[in-house]
């Protein structure tokens, strides 16, 4: 299944193909959120290579993210980014749902 709620940017995309380049196999990642974290809910990256019943797809440019339904109403109009700063380099969700988050960034409050 395959939803426009949640994108997947250029950047994030481009990561994905990469690992999977880099460790022989296609993969794709799921984006879940989940109780926990200093602000309430966190997001939770893990690498898989195939989808569960319930998971919906969003792709781009050959590339796959998976979401829950559950997560899905928490991460409606995100954005899945990939940054690579001096500080190191991580997936992040630009999440406009979101009405503030922790210093890290990991975690957020709705």
């Amino acid at each position: 299944m395959t939803t426009t709620d949640l994108t997947l940017s250029p950047a994030a995309a481009q990561r994905i193909r990469a690992i999977g380049a880099a460790e022989g196999r296609e993969v794709m990642l799921r984006v879940a959120v989940e109780g926990g974290g200093c602000s309430g809910f966190q997001y939770q990256f893990d690498l898989v290579e195939a989808a569960q019943a319930d998971d919906l797809k969003i792709e781009r440019d050959g590339a796959a993210a998976l979401v829950d339904e559950m997560s899905l109403v928490l991460l409606k109009g995100s954005e899945i980014d990939f940054v690579d700063e001096l500080a190191g380099a991580e997936f992040r969700v630009r999440n406009p749902n979101a009405k503030s988050s922790c210093g890290c960034g990991v975690s957020f409050s709705i």
